[in-house]
């Protein structure tokens, strides 16, 4: 039985100029492979309604979990949750259990709950809220579709809230061999083993060091008896 997919929508115009570095899809895809999630394709779109709408569509069709990072928080272009509202036809506006939780965060810090704050209170109908322990603004499951901010503290904690949420698979084991060989020579045998182990993914990483090249060949798979048999025969291959 394969294990539950999912996609990642990374939004702002910040990632897409270089002015701002994602590590949010570096995270995610760890924690999703702990849990036995494939993470199948990462999407990055700027502060475009229609973009980001026609994202989220199309992938929650495709994917089981799909995740959002960015745009909802308090500014005139955080408009990822009104988007993910008008992909799935839900009325939203600020909700009084997302207005409690800011009102008790301002309150205890001694800010003000302004009208730009608030807007981070605006959850689609029938959306479940995801728990932000680090700055209070919660995000929200709409769907299969989960959405999270783009801070990565904040976007950190809330893949901690979700992760015991979602259903996952057998966990991805991951094992390394360094050849000191060229990948033309390693090429044909590698592509045997490969054959005789089609449940697994092989991978070569080329690498030169000193005038040498070398490759480091990863293979991933859920059976660790079979990476083992796997590896077994790349050692005698290139004893």
């Amino acid at each position: 039985m394969s294990n539950p997919t999912a996609a990642m929508i990374v939004i702002g115009d910040e990632i897409l100029s270089g002015r701002t570095r994602d590590s949010n899809m570096h995270h995610l895809a760890g924690r999703l492979t702990e849990a036995g999630i494939d993470l199948k394709e990462v999407r990055v779109v700027g502060d475009e309604r229609g973009t980001i709408i026609a994202a989220v569509q199309a992938m929650a069709k495709v994917y089981d979990y799909v995740f959002t990072s960015g745009g909802i928080g308090p500014t005139h272009d955080d408009i990822t949750a009104d988007c993910i509202a008008a992909a799935f036809d839900a009325h939203i506006d600020v909700r009084d259990d997302a207005r409690a939780i800011l009102a008790a965060h301002y309150a205890k810090t001694g800010s003000e709950l302004n009208s730009a704050r608030l807007r981070m209170a605006r959850i689609p109908d029938g959306a479940e809220l995801i728990e932000n322990p680090v700055s209070a603004a919660p995000g929200f499951r709409l769907e299969n579709v989960h959405v999270m901010a783009g801070v990565p503290s904040v976007f950190e904690a809330m893949v901690a809230s979700v992760l015991p949420t979602l259903t996952g698979g057998a966990p991805l084991i991951s094992k390394t061999m360094r050849i000191e060989r060229g990948e033309g020579d390693i090429a044909g045998p590698l592509g045997e083993i490969a054959k005789a182990f089609p449940l697994l993914s092989i991978g070569s990483y080329p690498f030169q060091k000193d005038g040498k090249y070398g490759a480091h060949v990863v293979i991933r798979g859920n059976n660790e008896e079979e990476i083992d048999a796997a590896l077994g025969r790349l050692e005698v291959a290139f004893a």
